[in-house]
């Protein structure tokens, strides 16, 4: 007697599927999330380091916030502006040697 073990087969692939997009493809999104969030972080860092050494003189926000911009945008980072005056804002504070709490 042969016993049909073809609705086992396909229970078992369909659970793996939905664990699958449960939770693997969540925490790869995830990862690679973080990672880009952490890239864009360092890379606002640098080029606010860098207009703080061009733009040396004081009244010159608005000419430093630029070139973070254009550096950004040079690296392929198109970021919405709240976002980036955000980053903008904490690599400022980090670079002058406060907490955002301060």
């Amino acid at each position: 007697m042969m016993t049909n073990i073809t609705p086992v087969v396909e229970a078992v692939l369909a659970l793996l599927a939905a664990v699958v997009s449960c939770f693997l493809v969540p925490y790869i999104k995830s990862k690679y999330g973080a990672q880009k969030l952490a890239e864009i972080q360092k890379w606002v860092r640098i080029a606010v380091e860098a207009a703080e050494q061009i733009f040396k003189e004081s009244g010159l926000g608005e000419q430093k916030k630029a070139y973070v911009l254009e550096f950004l945008s040079s690296k392929g980072f198109t970021l919405d502006a709240d976002s980036v005056d955000k980053m903008i804002e904490a690599a400022v504070l980090a670079l002058n040697g406060k907490s955002a709490g301060d």
